[in-house]
């Protein structure tokens, strides 16, 4: 059997080359970007990164969810280099090829339920949200739309006005877009009785501020991302199912984080038996290539030629990716889910011996591990988080918090049992370094 030799710090990050490019970095790119650690990428293969420095990290964040095939997947290299051989660009809002024509199917197809869907191509998340918002209010001819505390959809204008995860997002932004609602997602572990806490606040919504006639959409992730990796309450998801078909108001899953296999199956909604009237995904489906989609039952995607479109929208080469992207995925649900069940029971071992992890959650390689300062209170721990992400980068191991105090554990979905086993190891020694 070959010995693995990563994760393995050679020089403390960062080093003197990384170090050279941060400076570079901080003279001359907008300070709104920010920066977790002093993590400068040289390359990278499956799950794992290696730095500029020759040090090498297991990946436990994947880009924030989009290296869905890991690094440098020999197929999605090869597709990618195949196409721009080919042709780098045609605007596919006023002509045709065939890769577009393909991943809008396949798209299509895959989309949770039986009713015949269409496909729009776009270069991100924010910009498929976008696009269903717009779809949304053109099809109900509605102004209204719902969305979540602690949603996150994206940072243009539309995206972020549904927005509600941190302040900073949108202060000195605004005004925002008029007639968005924001009310409690069912959070398990932060409501009792979430579930009907989330529709008792929707159907309060209705009683006092927006009749459920003016309302276009509900906007909702089917677990949430940002927002702390949050796995609604059991029957949240056909609930709002219900309330949509009976007011004649769409239903729009967001899971430009949680689709595309990342829970086991190819869509979080697959996990409840929901179909959306529009599925919005981006991220892991072009391996790190901009791409993202919204996906409407054809009864819905009923917008005239030229109401919407895009320059770069479905560019040839993400859309190679894309295809490669889902090609590689298929086959490997089974195991998806095999290591997210690993992994898990790695994260309740360490909760059960932890006081500090309140609670831990997940399905497939989409999982989250919230720290607080008291189990009975409940109160959020973000001091940790910091802690335990600086600890970990120089150990070996990239992380990522969300939320207020949750690591959001998003691998590469291509890892194996010896990346869960180490990589979990070490996390579970940075803990334990706290007491």
């Amino acid at each position: 059997m070959t010995t693995r030799n990563y994760p393995r710090v050679v020089t403390a990050p960062p080093g003197p080359k990384a170090k050279a490019i941060i400076a570079r970095d901080e003279a001359w790119t907008s300070p709104s970007l920010i920066k977790e650690y002093p993590l400068v990428i040289g390359g990278g293969c499956g799950a794992v990164v290696e730095d500029v420095d020759g040090n090498t990290f297991i990946d436990y964040m994947a880009g924030i969810a989009v290296s869905a095939t890991g690094y440098n997947h020999p197929k999605v290299v090869a597709a990618i280099q195949e196409q721009a051989a080919r042709f780098l660009h045609i605007c596919a809002t006023d002509f045709y090829f065939d890769g577009f024509a393909a991943l809008s199917e396949r798209l299509a197809r895959l989309a949770p339920g039986t009713s015949k869907k269409r496909t729009f191509l776009t270069n991100s998340g924010t910009e498929a949200i976008e696009g269903a918002i717009k779809l949304a209010r053109y099809h109900t001819r509605r102004p209204a739309l719902i969305a979540f505390q602690g949603s996150f959809h994206g940072r243009t204008y539309g995206a972020m006005s549904l927005t509600s995860s941190k302040m900073r997002q949108h202060k000195h932004f605004g005004p925002f877009l008029p007639e968005v609602h924001h009310i409690p997602y069912a959070n398990p572990y932060r409501y009792e009785h979430a579930l009907e806490y989330s529709l008792d606040a929707l159907h309060n919504l209705f009683e006092r501020h927006v009749a459920p006639d003016d309302v276009a959409a509900i906007f909702v992730e089917p677990i949430q991302g940002e927002g702390g990796y949050v796995i609604p309450a059991a029957g949240f998801l056909p609930a709002l199912r219900e309330i949509c078909d009976k007011h004649g108001i769409l239903l729009v899953a967001d899971e430009v984080q949680s689709g595309n296999g990342r829970t086991g199956k190819w869509w979080a909604c697959d996990h409840e038996g929901v179909e959306p009237d529009i599925l919005v995904t981006a991220k892991g489906l072009g391996s790190g290539m901009p791409i993202g989609a919204f996906v409407a039952k054809e009864s819905v995607m009923t917008w005239e030629g030229g109401s919407h479109g895009s320059t770069y929208g479905g560019n040839p080469v993400a859309v190679a990716a894309a295809l490669a992207t889902l090609d590689i995925i298929e086959p490997m649900l089974p195991q998806i889910a095999k290591m997210g069940e690993r992994m898990l029971g790695h994260a309740q071992r360490m909760q059960d011996k932890y006081p500090v992890l309140g609670n831990v959650r997940g399905r497939g390689l989409m999982l989250g591990m919230e720290f607080v300062k008291d189990r009975t209170t409940k109160e959020p721990y973000p001091e940790i988080i910091d802690r335990i992400t600086e600890r970990a980068f120089h150990k070996g191991l990239l992380l990522l918090g969300c939320g207020k105090s949750t690591f959001r554990l998003a691998p590469p979905l291509v890892l194996d049992e010896y990346d869960v086993d180490t990589g979990m190891g070490i996390l579970e020694e940075c803990i334990r370094e706290e007491d």
